[in-house]
């Protein structure tokens, strides 16, 4: 992409685009990269102007919209969530894609894919994360929920955090037999279990990213050993939920943007006065995170706007790096600004020159 290409046409990347930045930069560069970007935009945290998400809910799912802005970028997110889809329609649980803006003109400066691209900053946030909270000798972690985003966890946490072995659990067989596939070539160790219970006993990070839509409770309070650190990735709307409401009981609890994960994160379940710390603050150094190697710490994360503007702008610059991209005409180009009607005047009307204003007669 051509940055000095008119500002009438906006650079698009394609889900093969993204596809084609991580199979030539290397999938743990952009881990890397991306957590980089989204650790040193938390450091910012209190220059962006942020809200909760705006959803809409079905029967069947969610649509969601996630914008943020700071001085410089507008950014949003049209992600959905519908558990149904694979089964029923062939199609991915969970579909995104979002936008770059300029603040000081308005002008979109990157329309992009984000289903791949959030399974990745989502991995990335988990280990800006884990980073801060879990035990730093950390090298086993149980990954309960084995669907489209399990490879990116695992893979995050192996390369960015050391992570040795994976325990797997999915109630879908198939899902856990696609995972440990996929896991084959790296050098994680890799075992299957047969319940959460078997999978989460002597890990010392749990992540859970289940995808149904409904109050569940995947880890309950007698699967909670000292000095854990639990991921909790798959509570991300109203009503759906992964974790005892004990199991936060007994942890300090961690979030991205409290206002947003009390309405949907698993911290829906407990009284508005229940104390959780803000993970900015903790990576600030304004905060404590992990106090003992015995302390029990949750993230509750639900996937906050910042992260993906932090997405968008490490693919933006990586798509320039690589030359890698298409452009396309979102917004019309003008010769004059304020004729807008230049676009769709008939043609006959466009070769003939406007006729002159009668003059003026005398009374």
């Amino acid at each position: 992409m051509n940055s000095t290409t008119s500002l009438a046409t906006t650079p698009f990347l394609s889900a093969h685009d993204v596809a084609t930045i991580v199979q030539r930069k290397g999938l743990d560069a952009c881990l890397r990269g991306m957590a980089d970007a989204i650790h040193a935009d938390f450091l910012r945290w209190p220059e962006f102007d942020k809200c909760a998400r705006v959803a809409s809910h079905s029967a069947d799912g969610v649509i969601e919209l996630m914008p943020i802005a700071d001085a410089h970028s507008y950014a949003f997110k049209y992600v959905n969530g519908h558990p149904k889809n694979n089964a029923l329609h062939g199609l991915p649980t969970v579909m995104a894609f979002g936008l770059l803006a300029d603040v000081a003109t308005g002008v979109p400066e990157l329309l992009s894919e984000l289903t791949l691209t959030t399974a990745i900053r989502t991995a990335a946030t988990s280990v800006v994360a884990a980073r801060a909270l879990a035990r730093p000798n950390s090298r086993s972690m149980a990954l309960i929920g084995n669907g489209a985003q399990s490879e990116f966890q695992a893979l995050a946490f192996h390369h960015l955090m050391g992570i040795q072995e994976v325990r797997l659990f999915d109630t879908d067989p198939l899902a856990t037999a696609k995972l440990a596939d996929n896991l084959r070539a790296t050098a994680l160790k890799v075992v299957i279990c047969a319940s959460t219970a078997e999978a989460v006993r002597g890990a010392d990070i749990v992540t859970t990213v289940t995808a149904d839509k409904t109050n569940a409770t995947i880890l309950t309070p007698e699967m909670l050993e000292p000095g854990m650190h639990i991921n909790g990735v798959g509570g991300d709307c109203p009503g759906k939920t992964e974790l005892h409401p004990d199991v936060l009981r007994a942890a300090s609890v961690f979030v991205e943007y409290e206002p947003q994960t009390r309405i949907e994160g698993d911290l829906q379940q407990l009284p508005t006065d229940f104390a959780v710390t803000e993970l900015w603050n903790v990576l600030a150094g304004t905060a404590t995170g992990r106090s003992s190697a015995t302390q029990i710490t949750v993230f509750d994360s639900v996937g906050f706007a910042m992260e993906d503007y932090s997405a968008l702008r490490f693919m933006r610059d990586t798509a320039r790096e690589l030359g890698l991209g298409q452009r396309l005409a979102l917004i019309p180009d003008l010769a004059d600004p304020k004729d807008l009607y230049s676009l769709v005047r008939p043609t006959v009307l466009r070769a003939v020159a406007p006729a002159p204003l009668p003059e003026t007669i005398a009374a």
